[in-house]
């Protein structure tokens, strides 16, 4: 166990507190956007996870989740739009906006089920 320390100011004695070393590889956009999510909307849960220094590691969690998923729904909803590669080159301006469409559904489940709960 850690012995804390302290450190004289004027008339008070302010401990001596260090954070860990953390990672410092950047965070995607759903892990920014949990983030900004949590500073807003759960500061309690910020506060929580920030203390315990467990806020980088979920939101790296929360980030390779949301990109999985995205990568998983993908695929089966292009199926389901009848979105092909004939498509593509048949009609390159339909396929690219069925597709932003499509993107657009599967980022809405993420965000309600990931980033927003």
């Amino acid at each position: 166990m850690n012995e804390l320390t302290y450190t004289r100011s004027g008339d008070y004695w302010i401990p001596d507190l260090s954070l860990s070393q953390q990672e410092t590889q950047p965070l995607g956009k759903y892990g920014r956007m949990r983030k900004a999510y949590l500073q807003e909307h759960r500061p309690v849960l910020w506060n929580s996870l920030i203390l315990s220094e467990k806020l980088y590691p979920h939101l790296r969690e929360i980030d390779e989740t949301a990109n999985r998923r995205l990568e998983q729904m993908m695929p089966a909803l292009m199926q389901s739009a009848g979105v092909t590669e004939a498509l593509k080159a048949s009609d390159p301006m339909k396929w690219v906006g069925l597709m932003n469409s499509l993107k657009a559904q599967a980022e809405e489940v993420i965000l309600t089920e990931l980033i927003y709960a």
